[in-house]
C-alpha cells in the first residue's frame, strides 16, 4: 500500500468493506513523544531482548503505574472473573446501555489496570460507555490461549448480567487488541452472539514475523526495535504455546488468520512508523474480504498506542474522539 495515495474516507479499489483514512500532521509534542521514546524507551527495549531468559519482574511495570489516575470523577470496582481479575469503570458521561470489554496492550508479558486506568477512563468519556478491563494472566507463567479465556469470560460476565451482545463493544491496544480479535473468534467459536464491534488501537494480528521484520518501519518504529518481536516469540514457545489455541478445535493464534466473518465492524488505529503498521494493513484487507465492515486510520509518525499519552498529544486526543465516535455509531444510545 501507499498510504499517501488514500483520501479520507475512500474505499479500497476492489475492497468495499475497507476504508482507509491518511491523518496527516505531527504536532512538536508528538515529535517530542516519539523522540523521548527512542532515546530511552526503545533502547531499554533491547537491553530485554538482549536478556530476556532472565527472571524479568514483569508485574512491576504495573505495580509502577501507580501514579496514574482516571479521569476525575470516574467511579470504579474490582470484580473477579473465572481465573482472572477485572475492573468496573465509568467515567462522568458513560452510561448505563453502552459496553466496552477492553484488554490492555503490554506484549502479552506486562502492564495491567494500572498502567491503562487513564486511557480506559478516556476511552469510557469519549464513548458516553461502561468498561470492563479485563487483567487477564500473562506470559510467561501461562500461554496466551489462558489470556484468550480470560477475555472470553469477561464477555461472559457482561452476558451473565443481562448485557445484550449489540450492546458490547471488544476493545484493546497492541497485545490486547490482538486479544480482541481473538476473543471475538472464542465468542463465536462457542456459540455466543457476536459483539457490537472491535475497535483496535496498534494491534498485533500475525504471529509469522517476515513482514514486520522486512517493512521499513522496523528501522522506523521509535518505539520497538526488530530484536523485540522474536523474544515474544520465544516466551509463547517456553509457555507452552503452539500456532493453535485449542488443539481440539485448530483455532488459528493468529487474529488475522480466524475464520472473520463471524466478526463485527472494526476500527484500527495504527501509526505510519509503527512496526506493527503491516499487520493493520493484512487485518484490515482481511476483515474486507471476509465482508466485515472496517475503518483503518492511519495516523503520520505517530508512535506506538500514541493514543496513551492524550494528556500531552493532541493528536492522540483526536484519535479518542474517533474512536468514541465509532463505539457510539456500533452501540446507539437507547
Amino acid at each position: 500500500m501507499t498510504l499517501g495515495a488514500f483520501q479520507p474516507d475512500r474505499p479500497v479499489a476492489g475492497r468495499t468493506h475497507l476504508v482507509v483514512e491518511w491523518r496527516s500532521g505531527t504536532s512538536r509534542r508528538s515529535r517530542a513523544l516519539a523522540l523521548g521514546l527512542r532515546m530511552t524507551v526503545r533502547p531499554a527495549l533491547g537491553v530485554y531482548a538482549r536478556s530476556s531468559t532472565l527472571p524479568w519482574p514483569y508485574r512491576l511495570v504495573d505495580w509502577a503505574a501507580l501514579g496514574l489516575r482516571p479521569l476525575r470523577g470516574t467511579r470504579r470496582r474490582r470484580v473477579r472473573l473465572d481465573g482472572c481479575g477485572a475492573e468496573w469503570l465509568r467515567a462522568p458521561g458513560g452510561e448505563d446501555g453502552r459496553y466496552v470489554l477492553y484488554l490492555h496492550g503490554g506484549a502479552f508479558v506486562c502492564c495491567g489496570l494500572r498502567t491503562h486506568r487513564r486511557l480506559v477512563s478516556r476511552i469510557s468519556a469519549a464513548a458516553g460507555a461502561t468498561m470492563l478491563a479485563v487483567d487477564y494472566r500473562m506470559l510467561p507463567r501461562h500461554p496466551i490461549s489462558t489470556a484468550v479465556a480470560d477475555g472470553l469470560h469477561g464477555y461472559r460476565w457482561l452476558l451473565d448480567r443481562g448485557v445484550a451482545p449489540e450492546r458490547i463493544v471488544l476493545a484493546g491496544d497492541s497485545a490486547g487488541g490482538a486479544l480482541a480479535f481473538l476473543v471475538g473468534l472464542a465468542a463465536a467459536e462457542q456459540g455466543l452472539r457476536r459483539p457490537a464491534g472491535i475497535a483496535a488501537l496498534s494491534p498485533l494480528t500475525d504471529f509469522d514475523l517476515a513482514a514486520k521484520l522486512a517493512h521499513p518501519n522496523a528501522r522506523l518504529d521509535p518505539l520497538f526495535a526488530p530484536g523485540v518481536l522474536p523474544v515474544i516469540n520465544d516466551l509463547a514457545d517456553r509457555a507452552s504455546e503452539h500456532l493453535l489455541l485449542d488443539g481440539r478445535t485448530g483455532t488459528p493464534l493468529s487474529p488475522v488468520d480466524g475464520d472473520l466473518e463471524v466478526l463485527p465492524r472494526t476500527l484500527i488505529q495504527v501509526g505510519s512508523t509503527e512496526l506493527l503498521l503491516p499487520d493493520a494493513e493484512l487485518m484490515g484487507q482481511a476483515l474486507a474480504a471476509a465482508g466485515v465492515p472496517c475503518r483503518l486510520q492511519v495516523w503520520e509518525r505517530q508512535p506506538h498506542v500514541f493514543q496513551a499519552a492524550a494528556d500531552f498529544v493532541p493528536e492522540a486526543r483526536t484519535a479518542l474522539t474517533e474512536v468514541g465516535r465509532f463505539i457510539r455509531a456500533a452501540v446507539p444510545a437507547g
